[in-house]
């Protein structure tokens, strides 16, 4: 699927929002209850995060150029970014709210309709979450992740608050409900750390996760014959794209068009194995001492 036609999962995201604050809101209002107001305040939250996705997806689909030769795929870094801070100022928010209520307690009212209205906000959100995190890792696309686990966390919120009022329904014991909306805080809290992490790794261009990294060293390792070698293996994500650049040193009484023709199958090779992957190779002669000067990630003379 084209990068632009991610947008559409975007737009289910939206719409979902709208719906859930308003069955959360209804349910608040018909019961009082601090977690199923801490709840309504998530969605609003997701709203905001899904017209960002939207957004962030609509820009990352404009193809690479004069001003960006790489594409703009790392505008999604900024949408996970974005979410995962979203995502704590929702927990401090519901934080304070729980507080207040312990401090205050107040009885709450009309329960069981409070609880199917929230249910029913629960399982629509689930749903749509399991779409956009298949549909994100299908795609390799940051910011249907970054939605979908916003989402999952909206979920684990309306979980807790469900199991919270449907205890002080059972026990008539009024702090349960917002001792549970602090419990699962931490739960939100963790979601919106891994979403701020790894849109800051993404941004400093981390490397390729391990198991992919090993891949292109086997296929390095399958060409290394015949006195070929390999080093100044670096690679770096960009959004969907991953980037990778090695260095092939070949005997010096190769000529131009033997060498081209192997960095061909080496580039094919390593396309075939990750996709999408952008490779640059360089060609240097295995007898010259300059051919090693470039291991390290800055040579000797470019340091000041």
């Amino acid at each position: 699927m084209p990068r632009k036609g991610l947008t559409r999962y975007a737009w289910l995201s939206i719409v979902t929002a709208i719906l859930t604050i308003l069955l959360k809101a209804t349910a608040y209002l018909v019961t009082g209850s601090v977690g199923l107001l801490s709840d309504a305040l998530e969605s609003s939250v997701n709203l905001v995060a899904a017209v960002l996705a939207l957004v962030v997806l609509t820009v990352a689909a404009q193809p690479p150029d004069e001003e960006h030769a790489y594409g703009h795929d790392k505008a999604e870094y900024f949408a996970g970014g974005a979410e995962g801070t979203l995502i704590l100022v929702a927990a401090v928010t519901i934080a304070v709210s729980a507080i207040g209520r312990l401090l205050s307690p107040r009885p709450l009212q009309q329960l069981d309709i409070g609880l199917a209205i929230s249910l029913v906000a629960a399982l629509l959100n689930l749903i749509v979450a399991r779409v956009l995190l298949q549909a994100g890792r299908q795609y390799r696309s940051v910011t249907l992740e970054a939605d979908a686990h916003h989402l999952m966390t909206d979920v684990w919120t309306s979980a807790g608050v469900l199991l919270g009022v449907a205890a002080v329904a059972l026990t008539g014991w009024q702090p349960l409900d917002p001792l549970i909306a602090l419990v699962v805080v931490t739960q939100i809290i963790r979601s919106g750390v891994r979403l701020v992490r790894g849109a800051v790794l993404g941004l400093m261009d981390t490397a390729l996760p391990g198991e992919e990294i090993e891949k292109i060293t086997q296929v390095l390792e399958d060409h290394a014959t015949n006195g070929v070698q390999y080093h100044a293996l670096r690679t770096r994500q960009s959004g969907a794209r991953r980037f990778v650049s090695v260095h092939i040193q070949v005997p010096g009484d190769w000529s131009v068009q033997k060498g081209h023709t192997l960095l061909e199958e080496i580039e094919r090779d390593l396309r075939q194995t990750l996709t999408p992957l952008s490779v640059f190779t360089h060609l240097e002669p295995l007898e010259d001492p300059r051919s090693w000067e470039d291991i390290s990630l800055v040579r000797d003379d470019q340091v000041e």
